[in-house]
């Protein structure tokens, strides 16, 4: 095996090792997500008593809907392409990352993790928030004090004006990643490029000393 050769098998076994640490990543923050989201829609308790808001019940529902939807989809991909890269994975062969679907299932892998981890946490944030007004909205104030916001709307509101905040902050931090991820993707697909061409100039410096010598090799035996 050339060295050039050499070379892009590593770079695709480096692609096949951040795919299959992605799809881990995203089937378990997705597993662990799901299940939080389900249970906060089983074990909220309505009170009947009370006039809800109709845009907050739909709010809340159709929140914890997407969200599982999203970390399900997400979940979904990450089990049916896992299986494969880890059978691939798995073989102690450098010419079997030919087998493994890593780079042709490039797109999905990298919608499954940005389902996971950018979407279903900001539809999470979002869950908490609406699951906080609809758990405290109900308490009414007491009669003693003199308060018109009844303590469960200031709960709500405290919870509201935490989340918002570090709403923002997760989304700052998350373009910030991705732009820095990309350009460092840039800067290194840059370096393998030239690593890539001293490489392809070094074994072609390499084939041609050795048809030199072969060229010659005859002549050195007649003065």
């Amino acid at each position: 095996m050339s060295l050039n050769e050499h070379s892009l098998q590593a770079l695709s076994w480096r692609k096949l090792y951040l795919s299959r640490a992605k799809l881990k990543a995203s089937s378990r923050t997705s597993a662990l997500l799901s299940g939080f989201a389900m249970v906060a829609m089983v074990e909220v308790q309505l009170d009947n008593s009370y006039p809800y808001p109709p845009a907050l019940l739909i709010a809340f529902s159709a929140c914890t809907t997407v969200l599982v939807a999203v970390h399900l989809f997400a979940l979904m991909v990450s089990t049916c392409i896992l299986p494969n890269i880890e059978a691939v994975s798995n073989v102690h062969n450098i010419n079997s990352v030919k087998e493994s679907p890593h780079e042709r299932m490039h797109r999905h892998i990298e919608l499954a993790w940005a389902f996971s981890t950018v979407i279903g946490t900001l539809l999470f944030l979002a869950e908490v928030v609406l699951l906080c007004w609809v758990k405290f909205l109900p308490i009414k104030p007491n009669k003693s004090s003199n308060n018109t916001v009844s303590s469960g709307v200031a709960a709500a509101i405290t919870s509201t004006s935490i989340m918002v905040p570090f709403g923002l902050v997760f989304i700052i931090f998350a373009v910030h990643f991705y732009r820095s991820l990309v350009s460092h993707k840039t800067d290194r697909q840059f370096q393998e490029l030239e690593e890539l061409s001293n490489l392809t100039r070094l074994q072609n410096e390499l084939d041609n000393r050795g048809d030199s010598s072969i060229l010659q090799s005859p002549s050195s035996h007649f003065p």
